[in-house]
C-alpha cells in the first residue's frame, strides 16, 4: 500500500450514499396519508415469481413480526398472518435511484448507480466547498433526513472501499489512507461479492478481509482461478477496494428533453387562435427535433391559464415522429374540453420521451407531383428517350476502398446485394476521381504528416486526426499491395484534407511510404 500511495493513485475521494430502505421510502412518497397508514403495522413490498409471490423489502414492522427479505409470503403469513402487503415497482425504484443521482451531483462533478440501491459520487477537490468532509457529510446526511429518506454514507479513495464503509463500517466513516488496516474488520461480503462466493469463502473459515490478506494470494488464485467476473473473484475485488487495479464507472449524464413554449402578449379564449398557436407550437418542436436527430414518442401540451391553473394534455405515439401536420391533428382532439377560464397566457410544448429519427428526403417527391416532375418521372423519361444504358446511379458497395465504395448501375436494375454503409467512418464531402501524389514532411517515418506540397503550394499542418488502416482486399490484389493510413488534417488556413499514406517502412512491398491526397472536406 505505500508504493501505490507513493505513486499518487490514492488521491480521489469517493462518496457512497447506500439507502437502505429505498423501495419503502418511495413507496411512502406515492402512497402519502394511505401509505403512512399501512406504515404503521407489519408491511411487505412483494414481486410475482415462478414460486410465489416473494419478499422484496420489509418496514421495521414487520422485520420484528418475523418477515425477512427473499422469504415467500406464504411462509411470512404463517408468522405474522396479519401482515399487509403491496406490490414492489423495480423500474420504478430505478428511476426514483437516476433522479437521486443527478440531485446528488451537488456534491461532487459526477455521480454513478450503484444498482438497487446506492450512489457513488465523485467528491475529489471539492470537501473544502463545505468546510471539510465531515461537514460535507453532515450536509449530505441533512439533506436526505429532509426528504424522509434512510441512508449511510461514507468517503474513501476508491469506489470500493467507499462502498464498503457505507454497508458494513461506521456511520459516516471516513478513511485518508492506509485503507488495508481500516477495511480489515469488515466481513467478505463488504467486497461486493456474490452471494454463493462469499458462502464458500465462510465455509474456508474466510470470514474477514484481513482472513484473506493473511491466507495469501496464490491459495486464493487457485481457487479462483477460472472466475473472471469481478462479482466472482475475491481477488480482483480487493484490488479495485485497494486501488491497485481500476475500477471504471459509468457517470449519470442528465439528458434535457427538447421544450418549447409561447408566452402571450395577451390571453386567448378562443379555439381558432388556441389552434394556431399549438400550430405553431408544433412547428417549433419539429424543427427542435429535427435538429438533434429525434423523433417524439410522447408530448406534453401544457398551458397556463390566468388564474395561475395549469392545463396538461399528453399525447403518446406509436412511431417517433416529428411531423407538425401529424401533431397538430391528433392534439385537436384533446383540446376541446379546454376550459380557458380568464385566458390563456402560457403554451408549452415538451417531448418527454423522444427516439433516435434519421433525416429523410420525402417533401421533394411530394412538392414535384404538386408542383412539376417528380425525380422517378424525370429519370423514366430520361431512359425512355436516351436508353436504359444511358442514365446510372450511384449504389453503394462493399469495400472499405474509398475508390471501390460505390458503383453506377442503371436505374431499373436492383441494388446490389452490399454490407450496411458504415455510417462510423468519416468520410470527405468530395472525393478526387484519383488521388494526388504529393509530398510530405514528417517528424518520425511512421508519425503524423507535418508539412505536405500539393500542387505547387506548401501547406502547414495545424490539426491531425487517424491514422485509419486500410488494408488490401487480398482477395483481389496482388501479394505486393500496400496498405493504407488515411489522416484527416487542417492546414493554418482552416482547410481540410483527407490524405493517406501507402504502405510502411519495413514491410518488404517496396522503398519508402508514398503520400497521396484522395479527398476534400467542406
Amino acid at each position: 500500500m505505500s508504493a501505490l500511495q507513493g505513486e499518487g493513485r490514492l488521491h480521489r475521494r469517493i462518496l457512497a450514499i447506500w439507502l437502505p430502505a429505498l423501495a419503502l421510502d418511495r413507496w411512502r412518497m406515492v402512497m402519502g396519508a394511505a401509505g403512512r397508514a399501512l406504515d404503521a403495522g407489519p408491511l411487505v413490498l412483494i414481486a410475482d415469481t415462478a414460486h410465489g409471490p416473494r419478499i422484496e423489502a420489509v418496514n421495521r414492522a414487520g422485520v420484528a413480526a418475523g418477515a425477512r427479505v427473499g422469504m415467500r409470503l406464504a411462509d411470512a403469513r404463517t408468522v405474522c398472518p396479519e401482515i399487509a402487503t403491496a406490490p414492489s415497482d423495480p423500474a420504478g425504484d430505478l428511476a426514483f435511484l437516476e433522479q437521486l443521482a443527478l440531485w446528488a451531483q451537488r456534491w461532487g462533478p459526477w455521480s454513478a448507480l450503484d444498482p438497487p440501491d446506492g450512489l457513488l459520487v465523485d467528491v475529489t477537490a471539492v470537501p473544502h466547498l463545505f468546510g471539510g468532509e465531515e461537514k460535507l457529510l453532515a450536509d449530505v446526511r441533512d439533506a436526505f433526513v429532509e426528504r424522509q429518506l434512510a441512508m449511510r454514507a461514507a468517503i474513501a479513495p476508491t469506489a470500493g472501499a467507499a462502498w464498503a464503509l457505507a454497508h458494513f463500517g461506521p456511520p459516516e466513516a471516513i478513511v485518508e489512507e492506509q485503507v488495508e488496516r481500516a477495511l480489515a474488520d469488515l466481513p467478505v461480503a463488504a467486497l461486493r461479492l456474490d452471494t454463493d462466493v462469499v458462502t464458500v469463502l465462510r465455509r474456508l473459515g474466510l470470514k474477514r478481509i484481513e482472513d484473506i490478506a493473511t491466507i495469501g494470494r496464490d491459495a486464493i488464485q487457485r481457487r479462483f482461478r477460472n472466475r473472471k467476473s469481478p462479482a466472482a473473484n475475491p481477488l480482483i475485488r480487493l484490488d479495485q477496494l485497494l486501488g491497485r487495479v481500476p475500477e471504471p464507472l459509468l457517470p449519470v449524464v442528465p439528458q434535457h428533453m427538447p421544450l418549447v413554449q409561447r408566452r402571450l402578449m395577451e390571453p386567448i379564449r378562443h379555439r381558432q387562435l388556441l389552434d394556431r398557436v399549438v400550430s405553431d407550437l408544433a412547428e417549433d418542436m419539429a424543427r427542435e427535433l429535427e435538429g438533434r436527430g429525434l423523433g417524439a414518442r410522447r408530448l406534453e401540451l401544457g398551458l397556463w391559464r390566468v388564474d395561475g391553473e395549469v392545463v396538461v394534455r399528453q399525447l403518446e405515439m406509436a412511431a417517433a415522429t416529428r411531423d407538425p401536420t401529424h401533431i397538430c391533428r391528433l392534439f385537436a382532439a384533446r383540446l376541446d374540453d379546454v376550459d380557458a377560464g380568464f385566458g390563456i397566457e402560457m403554451l408549452r410544448f415538451r417531448a418527454s420521451w423522444a427516439e433516435p429519427l434519421a433525416l429523410a428526403q420525402g417533401d421533394i417527391e411530394t412538392v414535384s407531383e404538386s408542383c412539376g416532375t417528380s425525380l422517378a418521372a424525370c429519370i423514366d423519361r430520361l431512359t425512355v428517350r436516351l436508353g436504359p444504358d444511358a442514365v446510372r446511379r450511384p449504389v453503394p458497395f462493399a469495400s472499405h476502398l474509398p475508390e471501390r465504395a460505390q458503383r453506377w448501375q442503371p436505374p431499373l436494375e436492383p441494388e446490389l446485394t452490399s454490407q450496411e454503409e458504415l455510417v462510423f467512418h468519416e468520410r470527405p464531402l468530395k472525393l478526387l476521381d484519383r488521388p494526388e501524389l504529393i509530398a510530405v514532411l514528417y517528424a518520425t517515418p511512421d508519425g503524423c504528416p507535418q508539412r505536405f506540397r500539393w500542387r505547387g503550394s506548401v501547406h502547414e499542418v495545424a490539426r491531425v486526426a487517424g491514422p485509419e488502416r486500410i488494408a488490401p482486399e487480398w482477395w483481389r490484389e496482388r501479394g505486393a499491395t500496400r496498405l493504407r493510413d488515411y489522416y484527416r488534417i487542417e492546414d493554418d488556413r482552416g482547410r481540410r484534407y483527407w490524405i493517406y499514406r501507402q504502405g510502411i517502412i519495413g514491410d518488404g512491398r517496396g522503398g519508402a511510404p508514398d503520400w497521396y491526397l484522395q479527398g476534400l472536406y467542406a
